[in-house]
């Protein structure tokens, strides 16, 4: 098993391998291509960056067993996909921003699946020749912005509403991991990979057939127990993983100037 990293150092952003309370430097900009040029620094000395920079995050719905449908929801019969932009990325200790917009957030614990190569038309069983490793999500939803909406795009999109981290894991088996949320301390969520309705093999097969799928791009495979709790200003969610380690954010209110008008009928267009 190993653990990569992704830090700042001076004014350089740099990938590291983790050798117990020490990080390794690696020279390259991607997975499998990197070297070790012998230097290395203290891990607790490092401010973690989110692990990798995707171009994008395919997200998957309604993925779990034990999901309990919402009225008038349906199993999908193949993977639901939605995308979330990677301005919405943040790393593990930084703060999810409520935004003015929404007034309901909620919290997903995911297992992510980290593009290691280009990927385009990959058949199944050669899926895993494309994987770099695994690390934590939090699919973080402005529910309700989704529910009025009807779509998914704006809710999932918010700046800060990707958290992702702290590392990513190669060398391990993704089939019988252990999710588990807690928001103050106190348990929300808890499922097992094994449950996955759309496994690994196939959902990077299927969205490779979609969009070819970059190094350093990631799959959110969905969230146990259905669509996640409630984050209030000044909570705490921790989201644990088996073999991974945990992922840590605060929710704060947002602190910015808000431009943006009330929405009223001059700002709505007719064309006849």
């Amino acid at each position: 098993m190993e653990r990569y990293v992704r830090f700042k150092y001076g004014n350089n952003t740099r990938f590291g391998l983790v050798e117990g309370e020490k990080v390794a430097e690696l020279i390259g900009e991607e997975f499998p291509n990197f070297k070790k040029p012998g230097i290395t620094h203290e891990l607790s000395l490092l401010k973690l960056l989110a692990p990798c920079n995707p171009t994008k995050a395919v997200c998957v719905g309604l993925n779990y067993k034990d999901t309990i449908l919402e009225p008038g929801a349906k199993w999908p019969v193949e993977p639901l996909l939605f995308l979330k932009p990677f301005t919405s990325l943040i790393a593990n200790g930084e703060n999810i921003v409520k935004w003015p917009m929404t007034d309901h957030l909620n919290f997903e614990a995911e297992l992510a699946i980290v593009i290691g190569k280009e990927a385009h038309f990959v058949p199944e069983k050669e899926v895993y020749q494309y994987i770099w490793g695994y690390t934590i999500a939090n699919d973080v939803t402005a529910k309700d912005l989704q529910k009025s909406d009807g779509l998914w795009g704006r809710s999932k999109s918010f700046d800060t509403c990707l958290p992702l981290g702290p590392w990513i894991v190669s060398g391990i088996d993704p089939q019988n991991l252990t999710i588990t949320s807690y928001l103050n301390g106190e348990q929300k969520q808890e499922g097992n990979t094994c449950d996955l309705i759309f496994g690994i093999e196939y959902l990077v097969s299927f969205i490779s057939h979609i969009t070819t799928l970059l190094p350093g791009d990631i799959i959110l495979t969905g969230t146990p127990g259905g669509y996640g709790k409630t984050l209030n200003v000044g909570d705490k969610v921790e989201i644990e993983i088996s073999e991974i380690g945990k992922l840590t954010n605060q929710c704060v209110e947002c602190k910015e100037g808000w431009s943006m008008p009330p929405r009223n009928k001059e700002h709505i267009m007719y064309s006849l």
